[in-house]
């Protein structure tokens, strides 16, 4: 899922940092080369507002997906109605969500990277996230077919409709690094998730007060999750296709090529190329187990309040409303340290956060009798699991952004496009492993106890994180762009 200008108010967030977060130390000008001009990369311009507004509203309206489709509602839904099986625990609902998820993030896999080169090489960024979009727009819709007992349609329509938002969040972030310099990345990122959660808390709290629970009672009102979520996602994704531009000059195809053989191609040279870029490489293998605990979290946390807290629907929007605000102000609040103290040490304080949280969350029930007796109260479990929401949201925002924001740091123009095309294919690899081994282990322990498969992820992560050195990596990207003028343009 950034918002900068020449504002003159001290105060304004979208002010231009006092210094830059990333001193490259280099022996020489190295310095790439744009229409015969010699241009230093940290001092790229910054785009205009009107079009980091509008990149940002992409941010703003797949959020409404992200929580309605795979989050808050339709996950219950589909787990507790269309499949039903309340007498097993809704343990197959559960395994048919995750096997639906991982399908469509494995889908993802297989087609970013391929995409990226194509779209780098044909200077077609936006054609495809258009094509995504409407691609995104018609499956969800078509959700509103999925009644209780079509389980292979709730399956195959979840397939198609996640395939086209996850691919979609791919070339949205390959925009991220024509949108300004390195060191305003962090906060450009942080917008635009911060952003997102606002679109979230307008969607999401759109359908449960007019639309109301993902229950078989209610089930005529509630199957228009989909197609509600789908004109939503239409409607305020237009400003990004009105005012974002697409740079770069398309390459000419030779004669017998075409452009799935040059995607290829340039998939294979940037295989040969990535040990110039390690520590990208490390970063994405970090990223990887973070992400597949974060898909846990994302797929997984109102069915865990709705099975193992057991919260009441009022504690459900409760707790929704408290994860979109802390979770944007996390992402801003974080936007902002990770510009001041780098990306690296960012990265890895909302790891530890992360851990701490999944702890919180496993330990609720345990936590809530602990205070009853010490406090002599008799407080339920939903009203403590609140309070960590408050952990788990500031986490979610700020990790996802300061992830994206790395990866954009260590990133040359010419190539965003396919670096990008691999942080989803680690991020949706990584929602691949999450969720299946998730599901396989709440099927063998039950939900409580699987969920700390999440910390033992963040931990890997941080211990892998570690290896990523941030000045190395971007004196990569400015020795490559130095010798790859061409790739700049």
């Amino acid at each position: 899922m950034g918002l900068y200008h020449s504002c003159h108010v001290p105060s304004c967030p979208f002010r231009a940092p006092a210094r830059p977060a990333i001193d490259v130390p280099a022996p020489g000008p190295l310095y790439r080369i744009v229409k015969n001009e010699t241009i230093d990369p940290g001092k790229k311009p910054r785009a205009s507002r009107r079009e980091l507004f509008g990149w940002a509203m992409f941010d703003f309206a797949n959020q409404g997906y992200t929580l309605l489709i795979t989050t808050v509602i339709f996950p219950v839904l589909f787990t507790t109605v269309i499949v039903g099986d309340a007498e097993n625990e809704y343990r197959l609902g559960n395994l048919l969500w995750s096997v639906a998820l991982a399908i469509s993030y494995m889908m993802v896999v297989l087609t970013g990277p391929i995409f990226g080169a194509i779209m780098d090489f044909s200077a077609s960024k936006k054609k495809f996230l258009f094509a995504s979009y409407l691609f995104t727009v018609v499956t969800t819709a078509l959700l509103y077919f999925v009644a209780p007992g079509y389980i292979m349609l709730g399956v195959v329509l979840m397939v198609l409709s996640n395939f086209g938002y996850a691919v979609g969040e791919n070339f949205i972030a390959a925009f991220l690094t024509d949108l300004g310099p390195p060191q305003d990345l962090g906060k450009i990122s942080a917008f635009g998730w911060s952003m997102g959660y606002v679109g979230g808390l307008v969607s999401t709290g759109f359908v449960i007060a007019f639309l109301g629970d993902p229950t078989l009672e209610n089930f005529a009102r509630i199957r228009w999750v989909g197609p509600f979520t789908a004109i939503f996602f239409l409607v305020t994704a237009i400003p990004t296709f009105l005012w974002v531009k697409e740079r770069g000059v398309a390459r000419v195809l030779q004669a017998g090529e075409s452009y799935a053989r040059v995607g290829f191609r340039r998939l294979r040279a940037t295989m040969r190329e990535i040990g110039q870029f390690r520590d990208l490489a490390v970063l994405l293998l970090s990223i990887f187990f973070s992400m597949a605990a974060i898909y846990i979290i994302i797929t997984f946390a109102f069915i865990y309040g709705e099975q193992v807290i057991r919260w009441d629907p009022g504690v459900q929007v409760y707790m929704f409303v408290i994860v979109q605000i802390t979770a944007a102000l996390g992402a801003v609040a974080f936007g902002f340290i990770q510009d001041r103290i780098g990306a690296k040490q960012t990265y890895i304080s909302t790891m530890v956060l992360w851990t701490v949280g999944i702890v919180l969350i496993y330990a609720t029930p345990q936590l809530t009798a602990f205070l009853n007796a010490a406090l002599g109260r008799d407080w339920h479990p939903q009203y403590v699991f609140l309070f960590v929401g408050v952990v788990t949201g500031v986490s979610l925002g700020s990790s996802q952004s300061a992830g994206r924001a790395m990866v954009g740091v260590f990133s040359p123009d010419g190539k965003s496009s396919e670096f990008f095309g691999f942080w989803g294919l680690s991020g949706k690899l990584a929602g691949v492993f999450g969720v299946i081994g998730l599901g396989i282990l709440q099927n063998w322990f039950g939900l409580q106890v699987a969920i700390l498969f999440c910390a033992v992820l963040f931990i890997v992560s941080i211990l892998v994180a570690l290896f990523v050195n941030q000045e190395r990596g971007r004196r990569a990207v400015i020795e490559y762009s130095a010798h790859n003028p061409a790739d700049a343009d």
